[in-house]
This record gives C-alpha cells, sequence and structure tokens, in this order.
C-alpha cells in the first residue's frame, strides 16, 4: 500500500536503518536517484537526513511518534536547485513479534512550495481511491472508525462477514453496530488508542458476537493503530484482524488432551518420558522422576543409567541402540531394575518406546512410556513359588494316589464278588416268591379247606376242643394274609416298565368302591382336593393310596366318625421340609397331604412305622401284617418321591407323599 501511495513515504527498518520508499519521494529525490529497496540504505549526507535523523533515533529509541507541522525540511532536487518543503510525520513500526523495529515517515508538502513537482489534488484523490481499493479487497478484516464516538468510515468485506450484521453499516458508530461488547473492555480500547495515540495490540483474544440471534465464540489477533491527519492530530483508528478460532480451538483440544492423557498416566501409574537423540537428553514426567529419584525434568542420557541395576545397563543400552538402528523397527522395549538416587527402595520398571523421524528420516526422537511392575513381579515369583509346591505336593498326592487306586482295585473286586452275592441272594428271593405263592399257599389252604370242614361236620363233636379249630382257623388266615403281602412288597423292588401319566384324582376314585362298606358301616367322610397328573405306576400308585386309605379308616377313634382329607399343593425344591430327601431331584414336587381324625400313634415312631413288619398295636386289637405303610414307603421311592407321617396319639395322623413334577428332571 506504501508503495503504491501517491504521498512521499519511506520506511527506515532494522538496526542499519535499510530504507524502502515510494515512487512519490522517488520523485523529489530527483532522476539522478536511482530507487533503493532494501538491503540498500538512503545517502545519509543528504540534507534531508541530516535534518530528521535525530527525530528517526527517539521514534527508535521508544519514543511516540513525532509530527513536525511547523517546520520546513529542505531537500535539494538533484535536478536542479528548487528546494522542496515538506512537513513530516514519523511514527514506529512493529515486526511480526510486536517489537518495535523501525519507522514510517510521512511527507505532505506545505503550503508555500512552488514546483513542477507540487501534488495535485486530483492524484491525492486516485491515491485515497487506490488506498479504499486495496483495503476493500485485502483478505484479513480491516475497518476504519473516526472521531470519539468511533463511528465506522471504511470496511472492508472480510470483516463485514465476521460481524454478521449485513453490508449496511457504513455511518453507524461501533457500539450501535456490535453491542454485544459492552463490558468486554474493547470499546475502552478503542477510546485509549484515539486519546493517548498509542496502538493496541490483542493476541488470542476471545470475542463473542451476535449472529442471527445467536453469540459465537471467536478468538482474533487485533490491532487498533491511531490514524493522524496531515497536521499529526488522531482523527480515527484503525482495525485489523486475523481470526485464529479454528487455531486456538485446535490448542484448547490439544491442552484438554494432554491434561487428559497426563491424568490417565497418572491414574494408571505409569511413566512418560522423551529422549532428544540429537542433544542426548531425556525428559521425564513426574512418576519417573520419583522413581528415579532424580531432582530436574530433564537429565543427560549417561545420567540417566546410573540409578538403574550395574547388571541390567547393558542390557537397556542395547535395547536403545537396536531400536536406533537403521531399518529396524525403531521399538524400544526393555524391563530393567533401579534403585532411586539416596534410596534403598528397588523397583523393577518396563518401558516401551517408539522412535520419531523427521522429514528426511533422519532419527531425532525416542518417546515412550514406562510401568512400575514391582508388584506384578513380586506377585509372579510368589506364584511361581507356589506353583512349584503345588507341583511337589501333587507329586507326592500322585504317589498316593496311586497307591489308593490299587485299594479302590481291590475294593472293586469285593465289591463285584459281593454284587454277585447281591444278585445270587435275589434270585433266591426270586425263589422265596415263587415257593410262597405256590408251594406255600397250597398246603395253607388245605389247612384252612380241612379246617373249615372239621368246624362244619364235626364242631358239635369235638366239644371243647372247638377254641383250638378256631384259633388254627385264624392263624391259617393270618399266614394267607402275611404272605400275599410279603408277596406284594417283593414285587416292588423297582419301579415297573409300564409307567405313564398316571392322574391321581382317577386313582382315588377308583379305589373307593373297595371301602363302600366300611364308609357306610362308620359314617366315614373322605374329602378329595383336585389332585394332580404324575408319571408312575397304575397298579404300584393304587397300593400306596389303598393302604393310606385302609389305615385312615381302620386306626379310628370309638364312637367317633372317621374324617379323611386328601389335598394337593405345588412346592419348589427350596421349600421342602429339611428331613425330607426325595429319590430324585428336581426344581417342583408336587405335596399329596392324607389325614385322618383317627386314634394317632406317638411321633417317636414315625421313621418305624414304614419298616416291614412294625405294628405299634397288637394284632387282636388291629387286624394286620405291618407291611401296608413298608409298601407306601416303597412305591414313593420307586416314582422318585418321598414320604412322611406326623402325629400324636389321639389326634389323628398326617401322610405327606413327594412326587417330583412332570417335566423336571
Amino acid at each position: 500500500m506504501m508503495l503504491s501511495a501517491r504521498v512521499p513515504m519511506l520506511i527506515c527498518w532494522g538496526p542499519e536503518l535499510v530504507t524502502l520508499y515510494n515512487d512519490a519521494f522517488q520523485a523529489y529525490l530527483g532522476s539522478g536517484e536511482e530507487k533503493s529497496w532494501f538491503g540498500r540504505s538512503l545517502d545519509k549526507n543528504i540534507a534531508f537526513w541530516t535534518s530528521l535523523g535525530s527525530v528517526v533515533s527517539s521514534v527508535m529509541a521508544g519514543s511516540d511518534a513525532v509530527n513536525l507541522p511547523d517546520q520546513d525540511l529542505h531537500l535539494a532536487a538533484h535536478a536542479g536547485s528548487e528546494r522542496i518543503g515538506l512537513k513530516c510525520s514519523v511514527s514506529p513500526l512493529m515486526d511480526d513479534d510486536y517489537s518495535l523495529n523501525g519507522v514510517l515517515i510521512t511527507c505532505l508538502p506545505d503550503g508555500s512550495a512552488v514546483g513542477t513537482r507540487q501534488l495535485q489534488h486530483s492524484d491525492l484523490e486516485k491515491s485515497a481511491a487506490r488506498l479504499r481499493n486495496l483495503v476493500e479487497s485485502a483478505p484479513f478484516p480491516i475497518g476504519v472508525y473516526v472521531g470519539r464516538e468511533m463511528r465506522i468510515e471504511l470496511v472492508n468485506q472480510a470483516i463485514i462477514d465476521v460481524w454478521g450484521k449485513g453490508n449496511d453499516i457504513i455511518g453507524n458508530c461501533y457500539a450501535e453496530i456490535l453491542p454485544e461488547l459492552a463490558g468486554t473492555g474493547i470499546y475502552e480500547q478503542l477510546d485509549s488508542v484515539y486519546t493517548t495515540g498509542k496502538a493496541y495490540e490483542a493476541k488470542n483474544q476471545r470475542v463473542d458476537l451476535m449472529i442471527d440471534g445467536h453469540l459465537k465464540l471467536f478468538y482474533f489477533n487485533y490491532t487498533f493503530t491511531p490514524l493522524r491527519d496531515s497536521d499529526g492530530r488522531i482523527y480515527g483508528v484503525m482495525n485489523t484482524a486475523a481470526d485464529v478460532t479454528d487455531l486456538v480451538v485446535i490448542q484448547q483440544d490439544l491442552r484438554h488432551a494432554e491434561a487428559s492423557l497426563r491424568g490417565a498416566i497418572e491414574l494408571a501409574e505409569l511413566g512418560s518420558w522423551e529422549l532428544d537423540i540429537p542433544t542426548g537428553k531425556v525428559t521425564y514426567s513426574r512418576n519417573i522422576q520419583n522413581w528415579f529419584g532424580f531432582g530436574d525434568q530433564q537429565m543427560p542420557l549417561d545420567q540417566v543409567y546410573e540409578p538403574i541395576h550395574p547388571q541390567d545397563r547393558d542390557r537397556v543400552n542395547s535395547a536403545i541402540a537396536q531400536a536406533l538402528l537403521p531399518g529396524s523397527d525403531g521399538i524400544y522395549d526393555a524391563e530393567y531394575r533401579l534403585i532411586a538416587y539416596k534410596s534403598d527402595v528397588q523397583r523393577i520398571v518396563h518401558a516401551r518406546g517408539k522412535v520419531i523421524y523427521d522429514n528426511q528420516g533422519v532419527a531425532y526422537k525416542l518417546v515412550g512410556s514406562a510401568q512400575d511392575v514391582t508388584a506384578e513381579r513380586q506377585q509372579q515369583q510368589q506364584l511361581e513359588g507356589l506353583v512349584e509346591l503345588r507341583t511337589k505336593e501333587l507329586a507326592a498326592a500322585n504317589e498316593e494316589l496311586a497307591a489308593q487306586n490299587e485299594e479302590y482295585i481291590a475294593i472293586n473286586e469285593e465289591l463285584e464278588k459281593a454284587n454277585q452275592l447281591f444278585i445270587r441272594s435275589n434270585e433266591n428271593l426270586q425263589q422265596f416268591a415263587y415257593v410262597a405263592s405256590h408251594d406255600l399257599q397250597e398246603p395253607l389252604r388245605k389247612i384252612q379247606q380241612f379246617g373249615d370242614l372239621l368246624h362244619r361236620q364235626y364242631g358239635a363233636e369235638i366239644g371243647n376242643g372247638l377254641n383250638y379249630l378256631e384259633r388254627m382257623r385264624a392263624a391259617a388266615s393270618r399266614m394267607s394274609t402275611l404272605i400275599e403281602d410279603l408277596l406284594s412288597f417283593s414285587s416292588l423292588t423297582s419301579q415297573g416298565s409300564d409307567n405313564q401319566e398316571i392322574s391321581l384324582q382317577a386313582i382315588i376314585k377308583g379305589i373307593l368302591p373297595d371301602f363302600e362298606l366300611t364308609i357306610l358301616e362308620t359314617g366315614a367322610i373322605v374329602q378329595i382336593d383336585e389332585l394332580p397328573v404324575i408319571y408312575g405306576n397304575r397298579l404300584q400308585l393304587g397300593q400306596l393310596f389303598q393302604n393310606l386309605l385302609s389305615n385312615a379308616l381302620k386306626f379310628r377313634q370309638a364312637n367317633v366318625a372317621p374324617m379323611v382329607q386328601i389335598k394337593s399343593a405345588k412346592l419348589s425344591s427350596t421349600d421342602l421340609p429339611p428331613s425330607v430327601k426325595p429319590a430324585r431331584r428336581t426344581d417342583f414336587y408336587y405335596q399329596i397331604e392324607v389325614t385322618d381324625n383317627g386314634i394317632g400313634f406317638d411321633e417317636q415312631y414315625q421313621e418305624r412305622i414304614f419298616q416291614v413288619f412294625q405294628r405299634l398295636h397288637g394284632k387282636n386289637e388291629f387286624a394286620g401284617t405291618g407291611i401296608g405303610l413298608a409298601i407306601c414307603a416303597k412305591v414313593t421311592e420307586n416314582h422318585g418321591g418321598a414320604i412322611m407321617a406326623t402325629s400324636s396319639r389321639g389326634h389323628g395322623a398326617s401322610f405327606k407323599l413327594y412326587f417330583p413334577v412332570i417335566g423336571h428332571a
């Protein structure tokens, strides 16, 4: 912009005051002077420089801008003896780091100067138009505000787009267009630049702009520079800016990520490190500093080896050298022991790293992490010791087991012999059942028949011997009943093969007619609830409930009508009484309860009553062989269930049967 301006301007830059001046200033030097760009100094012997040098030195030393509106500085043109009077303004210039590093000198001809090179008014207008075009086409935001109220005089499209207020903003005050900036200090910054003449610059400044009714966050690098007229008076402020929102957000995200990573590393009790290969210096995180006992965050590599166990140093050095070899995978992996400075604490550290290469493929960094694995290695050693101990114990146990196996083999041989004896005993039992049903029954029937015959034909003649005859006939009858019960019990050695789904309701209804006469004679009441269907043998289940109903009606109290109730319920296996041990385990069971109001029995006999030939009453008081309840227990066992009884004398008895629910193993 300076080079194309029609106003005479020059820049003096750096310690050597290297000079750049525009065409308008070149015109005052005359055609004999060559245009000088950066790298060539203006001739300091000319009268112009002699007069202005002290002012430039003062501004370069740090003073504010200097205006010389009332003093003519004369420059002798090389083209002739004509002298031109100029009014000059010297302003400081900043470099990219906003450090003072040069001056800008603006020259305006005074009103009395006469000459062919005097600037014309039309030239100034053209220069202003050119400057406006340059501002408007600049790719970064630029705005010019005039007056103490900061009225907008010139803005480019870049700043219009950032503000998001539309294009019709020229002539409005800065605060009217951007009211959301109240309280942020920006109004005060502009006013300070206008009143003091000192430029203001901000780096990565947060600015919230109202766009489409919503505050939107931005970050800017911006400057407010005072604008002066030909007399050096401040008439406005120029605003230049760079939108660095994306960069700042990325930097913030990076800082957050780094903080999160550091937090995660600390929580995981890890450490991070970085080896700068050209300098040989290693930078550590706090955890590793503590492990090694370092006081500084950065240490030379040769000092890093000192806390490492002497026997492990060569291995660590070799692992680093291997990772740095050209053509290697660049992976560093080493585990070593170390003892921190001024400490007797020994640690075991596992470190891993990766070589980082520059664009030319040269390794310049080795970065990685480390973990204190002392506890893990101690546990591993303890575990290995425990495994070794257990291995020895297992070997000894195997020897004992081998000896026990020999014993078991001998026991199995004995069990096999016992099983053969059991098989022969079972065969003998079956033969006994056959003999009992055929050979014993036949002479017993003859005794009963001859007894009946003697009683009918010679009863009157026998006289007193009739009593013995009756006793003989009764004994024969009991013998016959006993043989039949023994046969029934021996037939229940296992559940039959004709198992099927059986309705217990149907079983009870099927046997009730057998007790019809007894029920009528005694006035008994039998109440039956809805009973379930189970999987079993119809014949055996019939025997079971026939015996239970027979006992309930038989062992009744005198002058009391029998009351028999049959109820059912479904129970979980966890709800079974502790004393009940079913033959088959399943999740659910049917509980069938048969209760009566009979004479009952003492509960000390509740286990004994299910044994063969066990009677709690005299044979003359109640008929029976003592096998009926043994049959009941055998039937429930054959069906995978169990039976229990509860009672007390004179208060009836309760028999509870438990059968597995169909569909549950």
